[in-house]
């Protein structure tokens, strides 16, 4: 019992440095295996050729889609049963996570069946190269049926993130990954005894590491995660908590699928050019979740310690959390900076870049890593907003970001500047985050943390 009493209370008095490495390494380090899975498949495929790799590319924004749902939904399940533990609500802080994997379910069918039969459709109305067109519904069937592991993954991670287990989800993610690894080239180019299945491969090789990190982090829960029980026999939903859940998780998923509808507008206004224009942004965006994806993790692991220690009425280990986490997260986007200006035709050189897509991807990737620092600072604030429960924020400034500012501009500059000046319209968006996430940021230390 004392051993579970501390773990309760960790967040309310373990010291601030040392609780938010404890929360967010293990996280950084499983987000830093996310972004291997990314990149690996779309390594492989541009093995093939690179019509291939153009319709993976296409494919992000849907696959975006999914795990904005999922992940969405999962930091609204997180901050619910976070303030419920703080608060000392151990039965609420259940029905949160039996809840939870309720909408994982509901959300996994939803996009099962539209993102199956609609595949085609999708790649059609972007491109008219056969071939792409089939590469990507081949590739899109196959991580569609097989969301269940997307949702369920992300799911179970948060709950194990919620009570300060976060080790695991690296330990998950890490086995995960690695069996996608293995069996990427093996199924993409039919080494040994498996067949040449090309996209269809790497698409499954994606799935299955997926399905094995869901059945251990099932496991973890179930025997490891003892302040919840998950027990879902004679389960109901309850309308409540679920309202609950989406009142953060609402903006948090809306602020994450903008970025979906951004990617598929950009490549829109890419393709006007060329299909290796949409394919380096597509490369871009694989790359930068090696960037991206540590201080994500970070904000997933200051999250439950903002949200806890507001239940719990603590302002100062707040604020200290929150500086902590930009310092780390400002840092980490600084050597991003570095290695993408410096290291950029190298980065190209993992997928068999083109004299013609070097050409284009070294001056845009160097363009829009210029944008890095400022958006460690407007990450970070903007989960703030999220484990305090003011999530609406974060989706203003996204929704403003992303398609008042990136979009508009993008096309303006397309049109009367050429490919060239393109990816300057991202910069440029993240200044204007930059200063709506300052707005926000003093409004919610006014009206919430000064009244604690």
């Amino acid at each position: 019992m004392s051993e579970q009493v501390i773990q309760e209370n960790k967040m309310g008095t373990m010291a601030v440095p040392k609780l938010l490495i404890t929360m967010s390494l293990p996280m950084m380090l499983s987000m830093l295996v996310q972004a291997l899975y990314n990149v690996v498949d779309s390594m492989f495929v541009a093995k093939l050729n690179e019509a291939a790799l153009t319709a993976v590319s296409l494919a992000f924004p849907v696959q975006n889609l999914m795990i904005a749902v999922a992940a969405g939904t999962g930091v609204g399940i997180n901050a619910l049963l976070s303030r419920n533990l703080g608060e000392q609500r151990f039965e609420d802080a259940n029905k949160a996570a039996r809840n939870g994997i309720f909408l994982a379910i509901i959300s996994y069918i939803v996009f099962a069946l539209i993102c199956g039969f609609g595949a085609r459709t999708f790649f059609a109305i972007q491109v008219d190269d056969e071939a792409i067109i089939t590469y990507g519904t081949q590739y899109m069937i196959v991580i569609a049926v097989g969301s269940i592991s997307i949702f369920l993954q992300i799911t179970l991670e948060r709950l194990l993130q919620s009570t300060g287990r976060t080790i695991y989800n690296m330990c998950t993610q890490g086995l995960g990954a690695a069996i996608n690894i293995l069996f990427d080239p093996l199924l993409i180019f039919g080494l040994g005894p498996f067949p040449r299945l090309e996209v269809w491969g790497a698409a499954i090789a994606t799935v299955f590491g997926q399905v094995v990190a869901v059945l251990l982090s099932l496991y973890f829960n179930v025997k490891k995660n003892k302040e919840l029980d998950l027990n879902m026999r004679g389960f109901r939903p309850d309308k409540q908590t679920v309202v609950n859940i989406y009142k953060v998780g609402i903006p948090s998923i809306f602020m994450q699928a903008i970025g979906s509808v951004m990617v598929f507008g950009m490549n829109k206004i890419l393709l006007m050019f060329s299909t290796t224009a949409a394919t380096v942004y597509g490369v871009y965006y694989k790359l930068q979740s090696f960037v991206f994806m540590p201080v994500f993790g970070l904000t997933n692991g200051m999250i439950p310690i903002v949200a806890y220690n507001y239940g719990a009425r603590n302002k100062k280990r707040i604020l200290s959390t929150l500086k902590l986490a930009i310092i780390y997260a400002v840092s980490i986007m600084l050597v991003g900076l570095v290695i993408f200006q410096v290291f950029t035709p190298q980065l190209l050189g993992i997928f068999d870049a083109s004299e013609h897509m070097l050409e284009i991807g070294v001056q845009a990737l160097r363009i829009i890593s210029l944008s890095f620092v400022i958006a460690g600072f407007c990450i970070v604030t903007s989960a703030t907003f999220q484990a305090l429960g003011n999530g609406v924020y974060s989706l203003i400034t996204s929704a403003i970001r992303q398609l008042a500012v990136i979009l508009p501009v993008a096309y303006l500059l397309a049109k009367f500047f050429g490919l060239s000046m393109v990816w300057w319209a991202v910069p440029i968006a993240e200044l204007f985050s930059l200063g709506l996430c300052l707005i926000f940021l003093s409004r919610i230390v006014k009206k919430k943390l000064n009244t604690l």
